[in-house]
């Protein structure tokens, strides 16, 4: 799978983790600072969460983690939880805006 191919496919999968306190998935919550496709399938994703001290850190870490890991063509996943810039709501996609009562 070529990398344009590969990272829509990740995409997608993130598009289907929820974070658990906001009815938005992390992507569209603007959680995903960056994706990054190296040869030979390692995938290095860094993100950050809605707050440092968010109880849910370690489920949706993991929950990246295995979604990534478990699409055809990945032979490694490593995440990077970053604080720095830290999470605003001007990171939320239009569709979370709109999914929120935002736009």
């Amino acid at each position: 799978m070529d990398s344009p191919t590969l990272e829509h496919t990740i995409v997608k999968v993130l598009k289907n983790i929820y974070d658990p306190e906001i009815p938005v998935n992390v992507y569209d919550l603007g959680l995903i600072y960056g994706i990054e496709i190296h040869d030979g399938g390692k995938v290095e994703i860094t993100m950050t969460l809605t707050a440092p001290n968010c109880p849910m850190a370690d489920e949706l870490v993991e929950q990246v983690n295995d979604g990534v890991r478990d699409i055809e063509g990945v032979t490694d996943v490593g995440i990077t939880l970053t604080f720095e810039p830290p999470w605003d709501s001007e990171k939320l996609s239009d569709e979370a805006k709109l999914e929120l009562g935002m736009m």
